[in-house]
């Protein structure tokens, strides 16, 4: 098996350190895309995890929201929950608060901590698949792991 690049090497270290068994998995084609990661490792899209970041008007803090693959996030619900408005991060904040470019940030391993919020539909599949830190890595846990691991809250993110 070929070695992993150091930055999804450092995801699977973290990983490897946090318990469990997960397996950092890197394809040479791109997993980008919620569709893309889905075609790669062979699962419907709806278990895959997508990991956007918001910022939080006026604290400016980072939230990490974990989306199914098929859906939109309200950002109306998940600002109420907060009790923040909450905006689409540029990639130069997802940069500074993550440690991670858009495309392959992973649900844990950020250079801040921050409020996450999983989305309910995950926690539907025995498995699902997140990012490990680029554009062509996933890592498969189950979606109780998901939740331990980041300290998130399960709620109702999805745009109607």
């Amino acid at each position: 098996m070929k070695p992993l690049s150091p930055t999804a090497q450092k995801v699977q270290d973290l990983l490897n350190s946090l318990g469990g068994s997960y397996q950092v998995i890197e394809f040479a084609e791109s997993t980008h895309t919620a569709q893309e990661a889905a075609d790669r490792v062979g699962c419907k899209l709806a278990q895959i995890v997508k990991s956007l970041i918001f910022k939080a008007v006026p604290s400016n803090a980072g939230i990490l929201v974990l989306a199914s693959g098929i859906n939109r996030v309200d950002e109306k619900k998940v600002g109420a929950y907060l009790g923040e408005t909450i905006a689409r991060a540029d990639p130069d904040f997802v940069r500074s608060v993550t440690g991670f470019a858009i495309g392959g940030v992973p649900p844990v391993g950020h250079s801040q901590p921050m409020r996450a919020f999983v989305d309910e539909e995950l926690m539907k599949h025995p498995t699902v698949w997140a990012a490990a830190g680029t554009p062509n890595t996933v890592f498969e846990l189950s979606p109780a792991d998901l939740v331990r691991l980041t300290g998130g809250t399960i709620a109702d993110v999805r745009s109607n």
